[in-house]
């Protein structure tokens, strides 16, 4: 199922495109951090199906240095999510980001979310909130940088059906990164569920 999802990576890593990347991200909750302009991140991503669709691509693209959209598909079972983010402050350490995420053309409502992010050289620190399925829900995180290759995070998002979790990503080569994580649901029984996505940025234009 995922044959195509290697064969488009491959294709693009091997374009002769200057492809560039860092470690970024949390392991469930989006950032406040916008994608930088031009530039499309391509990924790959298994997790165990109590989380969320068991096989995913997913497309993130900056528009602009306070804008960014993003689409999923999901492949087990079939399903397209759209969303976008919007800067309202990216200036020195401080971010402030509001968008939607969620949103579903098949009828699933959109989750819009506001989020403060502090980061700091090594050490991002996050919260904010995000209305889904009827309720207001809190969403915290913290990642630290370890070296250019390798950063930790931890985060966590309120509600039934979300989770706390553990993980890191790690760079493989400026092109390539991995981030395998753990999900400790937040309801009863409190399973353990496995996640990783494999990722590539490209630079579409400058």
């Amino acid at each position: 199922m995922l044959g195509p999802i290697f064969i488009g990576g491959a294709v693009c890593l091997l374009s002769g495109l200057p492809l560039r990347a860092t470690t970024k991200g949390l392991n469930q909750i989006v950032t406040p951090d916008i994608q930088p302009a031009g530039v499309l991140s391509v990924s790959a991503q298994l997790q165990d199906a109590r989380i969320a669709n068991s096989q995913e691509l997913q497309l993130e693209l900056g528009l602009s240095r306070q804008a960014e959209v993003s689409f999923f598909q999901g492949l087990r079972p079939r399903e397209e999510i759209l969303g976008a983010e919007f800067g309202l402050l990216q200036k020195g350490p401080n971010l402030l980001t509001t968008g939607v995420v969620n949103w579903s053309p098949r009828g699933g409502g959109a989750s819009p979310l506001l989020e403060y992010g502090y980061y700091a050289t090594n050490d991002h620190f996050i919260v904010g909130t995000i209305y889904s399925t009827k309720r207001t829900e809190g969403v915290f995180g913290y990642s630290h940088q370890f070296t250019e290759k390798l950063q930790i995070a931890f985060d966590y998002q309120s509600g039934p059906g979300n989770a706390v979790t553990a993980g890191f990503t790690y760079n493989f080569t400026p092109d390539l990164q991995v981030n395998p994580a753990i999900y400790i649901a937040n309801t009863s029984p409190h399973r353990a569920l496995g996640y990783v996505v494999l990722s590539w940025s490209i630079p579409l234009w400058h």
